[in-house]
């Protein structure tokens, strides 16, 4: 429930992707939200008002003189209650109205007359979206504070495939949510590693370990959410990345190490969370090993993977360095042994009986005014948390 109490417009413009917009008004009700819609004549071509009633559980309204509103003053008494404005999707010609102050119709004149954020998810044709007419109205609201969601690029109705594909309904919902978090870390620069490594024996088999890298992309969006520009360095998972976030994928430890050393420079925070393979084969076979009746095991030598966090901690002037613990017992004592050792200001250690892998975690935060546990909870809110906590520390700083 991320947007309990909050309260959203949402415009429906004339598009094959109006269709979407029925999944997204369910998927903002689920986390919440009261969901008024507003709809253009051009958009009831695609989807009926009866079906977002139904999903919305107010009445729909298209008309700028519907007697529904005692004073006929649709425009006003709808977006002087809400949180938001959000349209999606948003036509070419929407966006044209919208850059030239343009108000004809209901949806139109409520944005001249709001007082909230708006937001428009644009779903057009990949010609239409690439005229300059269109990057010029972009332009436009960019600068008068409009935020833009997307698009996508991909398969578009008219048979074409390019950018202009409106963002999937549950894209459009992260980046609302983002919106309405405190922006802790506004111009600042974050780097995180997420994720396990792989360190190759032969073509096929490895060493490796269980993360899935959830709890490194969940802080990844929340930095996101809270406002900085973040960079993640992410060994293989089966995770989609982010809104927002830049990421560079690695495979093993040496390949992360590199990487995060080209990254760090101009960062200000540095988020160790990937469970990085602490040993690596000595030398790794170019061809499979094969296994047969008189064929004893392979003796695999193995070498110390470098210390990443570390390194970056001993930098002559490195950013506010935070490193995770996951431990299968005595957190506190292994936790703070590794903190103290490594010189960094904060740690995060888990049990990973506690959440190793799944969508939950219960995490202690360890830095120099001693043990902080955070209750348990889904991992973005423990996330939030963590990104809160480091918004604190830089300002110390």
């Amino acid at each position: 429930m991320e947007l309990a109490e909050k309260c959203l417009v949402l415009g429906v413009t004339g598009g094959i992707a109006a269709y979407k917009a029925a999944e997204l008004v369910r998927l903002l009700v689920r986390e919440g939200a009261s969901v008024q819609v507003v709809m253009t004549e051009a958009a009831t071509h695609f989807v009926t008002p009866v079906t977002f009633q139904a999903l919305s559980g107010r009445p729909v309204f298209t008309d700028q003189w519907d007697p529904r509103i005692a004073n006929n003053m649709a425009h006003i008494e709808l977006s002087r209650t809400a949180d938001a404005l959000l349209i999606a999707p948003a036509s070419a010609d929407c966006l044209a109205k919208l850059a030239n102050g343009l108000a004809d119709d209901l949806l139109t004149t409520m944005v001249l007359a709001r007082d909230c954020a708006l937001h428009v998810a644009p779903a057009m044709n990949r010609q239409m979206w690439e005229n300059p007419a269109t990057i010029r109205n972009l332009a436009t609201l960019r600068a008068d504070g409009v935020n833009i969601f997307g698009p996508a690029c991909g398969d578009q109705a008219c048979g074409e495939t390019g950018p202009g594909r409106m963002l999937e309904p549950e894209e459009i919902l992260g980046e609302v949510i983002s919106h309405f978090q405190p922006k802790h870390l506004a111009g600042k620069r974050l780097l995180l590693t997420a994720g396990p490594t792989f360190e190759a024996i032969d073509p096929v088999r490895g060493i490796t370990n269980l993360s899935t890298g959830k709890m490194g992309y969940a802080i990844a969006r929340a930095a996101r959410e809270a406002g900085a520009q973040v960079t993640l360095v992410s060994g293989p998972v089966a995770l989609s990345c982010p809104p927002g976030v830049k990421r560079i994928a690695v495979t093993s430890a040496l390949e992360m190490h590199a990487e995060v050393h080209r990254q760090i420079a101009g960062n200000d925070v540095f988020v160790a969370v990937a469970a990085v393979a602490d040993y690596r084969p000595a030398r790794p076979l170019d061809q499979k090993i094969k296994k047969g009746a008189q064929t004893q095991p392979p003796a695999i030598e193995l070498r110390q993977n470098p210390d990443i966090l570390g390194d970056i901690a001993a930098l002559p002037q490195p950013p506010l360095c935070v490193g995770f613990a996951a431990e299968s017992e005595r957190l506190a004592e292994y936790a703070e042994s590794k903190r103290r050792s490594k010189r960094i200001p904060l740690i995060v250690g888990n049990l990973i009986a506690d959440g190793f892998g799944g969508e939950q975690n219960t995490l202690t935060l360890f830095d120099d005014d001693g043990q902080h546990p955070l209750p348990p909870a889904p991992k973005i809110a423990l996330a939030r948390l963590l990104v809160a906590r480091i918004a604190a520390l830089l300002e110390k700083r």
